[in-house]
């Protein structure tokens, strides 16, 4: 039944992504999450299951013949975490059963269910979590036929709609105002920072394949990790006042609460060059001075006017979440009858083995002193006929069962 279809999740609709981690099985390791996920499937006698956990958001998505009250809800997530109580659980968790929770399954897909609407990424997790189990033999057909046609309604959804245009990151839009100044792969870049901010910088320019880049911070191991992996060199901030090779673009962003780029230190770092550089500073609050734009020729970009440019650009990619709501409601609506056809299709694979033996009981044992009573000619003709009458009997009742859920 569809109805033994079901999602227990907790979003950051419903919890902060703090505590979010309360409810997620407390391992990363690859042994221990498969042994804890199977002994809850399990516990709870779930026919299948599907674990689904990422920064804002963990899924169970499972089937039963249970129903999903407070009581069973509570036992399950004090089985995963002994500390949460039916309060938290209550507030936390939402429940969904049949089709309610394969319209939330696509959504998710789809990414108009995220934290950042449009993000693709978590087609890519999703793929990767339901791999993992499929693997560890958790999942079996009923999600399996799930998990695909969300996939398919996702594409569909990325196909027809815009939602996923207009980057929406502070960080992307930063590299893609470098990247519009078509800077050569050699560029001088300088990375002042080593902090989360600057480390995702680090990743888009090694997908870009920028070659010279030098990354100075406060502690020179963090420079040191962000270098190896641009391929470049690391110093300390203090070594920014003997920096001497010229630069063609900035980053900047450290946890400093007075700018760190001062009218001297740019001097410094132009070593003498004169053509206008491109400055990136995406602190809060700034880390270049005011000044520096004021007295120096310079493209700047800076944090808060990239956040206006993220906000515009989430704004659109919400009007295209009406239009990818419509193209999943036909896929939803799609979803029972080929249910209720795979059912039909797993009660009737029994059937051709069914015949088969029926025909070979016939022939060689309840018939079997007549038949060998035939001559060879009529003996062939009856195995011709019977292998006719075989498949005809294969054929209809498969035939009258896809009319029936058609």
């Amino acid at each position: 039944m569809l109805r033994n279809l079901k999602i227990l999740t907790v979003t950051h609709k419903s919890a902060t992504l703090k505590d979010i981690g309360a409810f997620v099985i407390k391992t990363t390791e690859q042994q221990p999450l498969q042994q804890q996920l199977t002994a809850l499937k399990s516990a709870f006698a779930l026919e299948e299951l599907l674990y689904i956990a990422t920064c804002n958001r963990v899924i169970y998505f499972f089937s039963n013949s249970v129903e999903l009250d407070p009581s069973f809800t509570t036992r399950f997530f004090q089985y995963i975490n002994p500390e949460l109580d039916a309060t938290r659980v209550a507030a936390s968790v939402k429940c969904l059963a049949g089709a309610e929770a394969i319209v939330h399954l696509y959504e998710v897909a789809a990414s108009i269910d995220s934290l950042v609407v449009g993000e693709r990424q978590i087609l890519g997790q999703l793929r990767e979590a339901y791999e993992q189990c499929r693997t560890w033999n958790l999942t079996g057909d009923h999600i399996r036929l799930a998990f695909q046609q969300a996939v398919v309604a996702a594409k569909e959804v990325y196909a027809r709609t815009r939602i996923g245009d207009k980057p929406v990151s502070v960080v992307s839009l930063a590299v893609r105002k470098m990247l519009s100044a078509h800077l050569p792969k050699d560029a001088r870049i300088l990375l002042i920072g080593a902090g989360q901010t600057n480390a995702l910088v680090a990743k888009f320019l090694a997908k870009q394949e920028f070659t010279n880049i030098t990354v100075f911070n406060r502690s020179l191991p963090k420079a040191q990790e962000l270098a190896q992996l641009l391929g470049g060199q690391a110093h300390t901030l203090t070594d920014l006042y003997q920096y001497n090779q010229g630069f063609d673009c900035l980053f900047v962003c450290t946890g400093a609460t007075d700018p760190i780029i001062h009218p001297e230190l740019y001097a410094q770092l132009l070593h003498g060059e004169t053509d206008a550089k491109l400055v990136i500073d995406l602190a809060i609050p700034h880390n270049v001075a005011p000044e520096v734009p004021q007295q120096y020729p310079l493209h700047y970009i800076e944090i808060e006017g990239l956040r206006a440019l993220a906000e515009e650009n989430l704004a659109f990619r919400e009007t295209e979440v009406d239009k990818a709501r419509q193209i999943l409601a036909t896929y939803a609506a799609d979803f029972p009858t080929l249910f209720q056809q795979r059912q039909m299709e797993r009660a009737m694979s029994r059937v051709p083995e069914a015949i088969k033996a029926v025909k070979a009981k016939a022939l060689t044992e309840v018939f079997r002193k007549d038949v060998e009573q035939l001559d060879e000619q009529t003996r062939a003709l009856l195995e011709r006929m019977m292998t006719y009458m075989e498949k005809k009997c294969i054929a209809v009742p498969m035939k009258a069962a896809r009319e029936m859920v058609g």
